[in-house]
Order: structure tokens, then sequence, then C-alpha cells
């Protein structure tokens, strides 16, 4: 019986994921259709396999006996699933210990950390209290209008706490690889934070400097990380210019209603007390 919840949890997930290909629509459509079907699937999957953990290998269910293979199976998933999470973490404490080695300086009364390389690079770094750092080359090759417009940016995804929400999302991206679209809904979700941190930025500073600043930026950078091409990827850069020179669309929170979708991942966890 509990190998019967185990394919049915892959096989919907598997069914959910097959429908994320699709993009259009405004920021808010995106974004939560994005999110759902980015994050129910691996919890689905997820409250599955506590619930197996949790009724134990022996027992009935449904008039069924279980046995030690669905059980077993459970205990690797979410073995594999920490050791991922573990593996993600250390290489984020990695970046945060090479950014603490940079020099702190103050620019426009803003703390930041000073990257020493000629390329243009500005981004957050950090988990939930992160960190502004910005590239010498940067400084270098930017007015100071321009790397205003840049630090606003960079302020909405300190605002929105990116780094730390995107840390969990990168994490279930890992564990989900195997399931058709993860990547193009994760890189639909890269573009729509960028667009967020856009409007949080254009609601400061001028969106046509903004817009001015991400083609500087992109005409002196060759295009080389996966954040770079899903920030200023061609395709990506068209979006956001096309966004900060359009009528500003408002960004939507995610009330409760979206959320209580989410609770049908937890269904699994309801069979516990039909196993004896």
């Amino acid at each position: 019986m509990h190998l019967i919840m185990i394919l049915t949890a892959l096989t919907v997930a598997w069914c959910l994921r097959s429908f994320g290909g699709n993009f259009q629509g405004s920021w808010s459509v995106r974004w939560r259709r994005s999110l759902f079907l980015f994050l129910f699937p691996p919890l689905l999957i997820f409250m599955t396999a506590i619930a197996v953990l949790c009724m134990g290998p022996q027992g009935k269910m449904g008039g069924m006996y279980t046995g030690w293979f669905s059980y077993v199976l459970a205990l690797i998933c979410l073995t594999i699933f920490d050791i991922l999470c573990i593996k993600l973490a250390f290489a984020g404490w990695e970046s945060v210990k090479s950014v603490r080695n940079c020099p702190l300086v103050n620019l426009e009364g803003k703390q930041m950390r000073l990257l020493n390389t000629e390329a243009l690079f500005a981004g957050q770094i950090g988990f939930w209290r992160s960190e502004l750092v910005i590239s010498q080359g940067l400084l270098a090759n930017l007015s100071p209008e321009h790397l205003e417009t840049v630090f606003a940016h960079e302020q909405g995804h300190y605002h929105y706490k990116d780094t730390f929400w995107f840390f969990w999302l990168g994490w279930v991206r890992s564990c989900t690889a195997w399931l058709p679209n993860t990547d193009a809904l994760w890189q639909e979700l890269l573009i729509l934070r960028e667009l967020r941190a856009d409007a949080y930025a254009a609601s400061r500073v001028d969106p046509l400097l903004l817009a001015e600043s991400l083609l500087l930026v992109v005409s002196t950078t060759p295009i080389s990380s996966e954040i770079f091409c899903a920030a200023l990827g061609c395709d990506r850069l068209e979006q956001r210019v096309e966004a900060l020179l359009a009528q500003p669309e408002p960004t939507p929170k995610l009330n409760l209603q979206f959320w209580n979708g989410f609770l049908l991942a937890f269904l699994p966890l309801v069979s516990v007390i039909f196993h004896n």
C-alpha cells in the first residue's frame, strides 16, 4: 500500500510538472503559476515520504500489508534530500566566507563589500541578512547616476530576501532535477525575481536610467555565469527593458488563498491515521 502511495505521488508530480512550459500572462500570473508548479510536486513527494516513514515498515493500511521496500525507499529519498541541502548550504557558506575577505567600503552612505575584479558585478551575497557586493570594474565603468540605479535594484533583492528564499528554491531544484520542466521553471523564477527587483528600483529611481545601466553592463560583460544568463541573457534583457519602459505593474503579495492550494500536498499525512 505504501508503494502505491509513492507511485501515485510520483505520477501526480510528473504530470503537474509537465504543464510547466507555458510562461504567458502578467507578472503576477506568471509568478503564481511558476511558483506553484515548481513547489507543489516536490512538497507532495516530501510529505509522502514522511508519511511512509511515520507509518513504519510493519502493519496494515486499507487491509493491505506494508513492507520494508517502500520504507527504505522513502528513507533513501529523504536522506538524499538532506545531503543536497547540506551540500548547498556548505557552498553558500564558502561564498559568504569569501565575500567577508573583501574590504568593507562606504559609498554614498551605503556599506558594501568591494570585489577586486575588473568584471562588472553587483549582487547580494548571504542568507537572511545578505551583504551588497560590488566590483571595482562596475565602479569604474558606471556613472554615479547609473550606480544609484544598480544600488536600488540590489536593495530590491534585499527587501524581498531573495538570497534566503532562492536558497530553498535552489534546494528544491536540486532535489527534483529529474522532473520535467524543472530547469525551465527555475529560469522563469529567476527572471521574475529580477523583474520584481527592477519594479522596486523603478519606484525609487528613473526607470530609463536603470534600463541604460542594464545595457551598459551587457555591452561590456561576457555572459558566462548561469545567474548572469538568467538576469541579462538576450531575451531576459529584452523582457526587463520592456517592463521598465512600460507602465509599471504593481507587485502583488501572495495572499492566503494562493497558499491554501499547497495544503493538498499534505494529504499523504492523513493516511497515517488509517495505518494500524
